[in-house]
């Protein structure tokens, strides 16, 4: 993304100060130039497992022998990759560099790695001009896939930070760095072009798609002169901002949906919305929107659709693949009397059906013995932990409790997941 900064949101690879830290140097460059010297980077090769609790004992016994503005840089930078581990893994986290902007907005790698392979699975895919590329974490799964790119961003320490995690990974040679204005780049020369404008601001997250840095508008129209492209956006983006060149598609990553990706051109399917799941790569893709599904009596079976697959819309697809029905028109889960086998969704045989009664529900657990509850809740405004300790569960055995509606009638309905062939 195209690094935007506000005063709440430094850009200074130090990170928000800790207790024990100065100001450090003023220019940000300087800071991170002295982080990537021999001295730094012995500072951040002891720092790798110190433990943040220890801090203020840390930066006091490690300023008897560096720099004070190098002991702060190395710190901070030190938390930004124990944060980005989670993201990056802690093999590339612990050899990349990070600013506070570029942890919280990259890509994580599961997620860009499968962008790379289907950008790689076109044929004809060798270059990419990668606008807004952040620290460079689309980049560096693009080249890893064996395409050559051209990473842009706008702000020089965010450039810099790029160009150095190329070199960390042993990518230079696959991947340029140019710092300036995504809007000034000629994109004719590459096979695709990827952008992800920055989606917040010194407010926070942006909502309104033609408030993203730069504009969806824009983005979508750079992305219409290229033979390919992709454009990353929020997930939960109005499906009517989406134009009818797109193919859509919604990744999740763990059951949790991390962003959706516009793709055009040739291989991709105007108007059609996909959902993808990591890690296994299932997918669900509809060329065009069913009609409203039907709503019905709760079966033996209850499915509940990947957040994807809710995002993109699909989930009348699900209704219609297991010959089922909704349990309410405004709740996402899904019914029926039969078993129905899908990745894209996680499968419930339910035992009971109760209107919502805290002491009868409290009272059925006592009788099944149950000692672990599982509690899941649509369109309910019970909280599950506040649930749980109402309930003083007792016992050997385990249940699901769904909290939501039927018919519109809050309801409660008791069973356990159904174990996938």
């Amino acid at each position: 993304m195209n690094a935007a900064h506000s005063p709440d949101d430094p850009a200074d690879p130090a990170g928000p100060a800790g207790p024990a830290e100065s100001a450090g140097p003023a220019d940000p460059l300087v800071a991170f130039a002295a982080l990537r010297s021999p001295e730094g980077t012995a500072l951040l090769d002891e720092l790798r497992d110190y433990d943040p609790a220890r801090e203020l004992a840390t930066a006091t016994r490690l300023r008897r022998s560096h720099p004070a503005g190098l002991v702060s840089a190395a710190l901070g930078q030190a938390r930004l990759r124990q944060r980005a581990a989670a993201k990056f893994g802690a093999e590339d986290a612990y050899r990349m560099f990070f600013t506070p902007n570029g942890v919280e907005q990259a890509t994580r790698t599961s997620v860009a790695t499968y962008r790379a392979a289907r950008f790689a699975g076109l044929g004809g895919v060798r270059s990419v001009a990668d606008l807004c590329c952040g620290i460079g974490g689309d980049a560096i799964a693009l080249a890893r896939a064996g395409i050559s790119v051209l990473a842009v961003d706008r702000d020089p320490l965010t450039a810099e930070v790029a160009r150095a995690n190329a070199e960390a990974l042993g990518l230079d040679g696959l991947i340029e760095v140019r710092c300036t204005d995504v809007t000034e780049i000629d994109t004719s020369p590459y096979d695709a072009v990827f952008v992800d404008p920055a989606r917040r601001g010194g407010r926070g997250r942006i909502f309104d798609p033609e408030a993203y840095s730069p504009p969806l508008s824009w983005a979508t129209a750079a992305a219409l002169k290229a033979p390919r492209a992709a454009l990353k956006i929020a997930p939960g983006v109005p499906h009517e901002a989406i134009g009818p060149q797109a193919e859509a598609e919604w990744i999740s990553d763990g059951g949790d949906v991390k962003e959706a990706v516009l793709w055009f051109g040739e291989g991709f399917t105007p108007g059609a919305f996909r959902a993808t799941l990591l890690p296994s790569r299932a997918t669900l893709v509809a060329a065009a929107p069913l009609p409203a599904p039907p709503v019905g009596p709760v079966g033996r079976f209850l499915y509940e659709p990947d957040g994807a697959v809710i995002r993109a819309h699909l989930v009348a697809d699900i209704v219609e693949r297991c010959g089922g029905r909704l349990v309410d028109e405004t709740i996402a889960y899904v019914t029926s009397d039969q078993p129905y086998d899908s990745d894209c969704t996680a499968a419930y045989e339910i035992t009971d059906e109760l209107p919502f009664n805290m002491k009868k529900l409290k009272a059925l657990l006592r009788e099944r013995k149950v000692g672990v509850l599982t509690v899941k809740k649509r369109g309910s405004a019970v909280e599950p932990e506040e649930l749980r300790r109402k309930m003083k569960l007792q016992g050997p055995h385990a249940a699901t409790v769904f909290l939501t509606r039927v018919a519109g009638a809050p309801t409660m309905l008791i069973g356990h997941p159904v174990k996938q062939p």
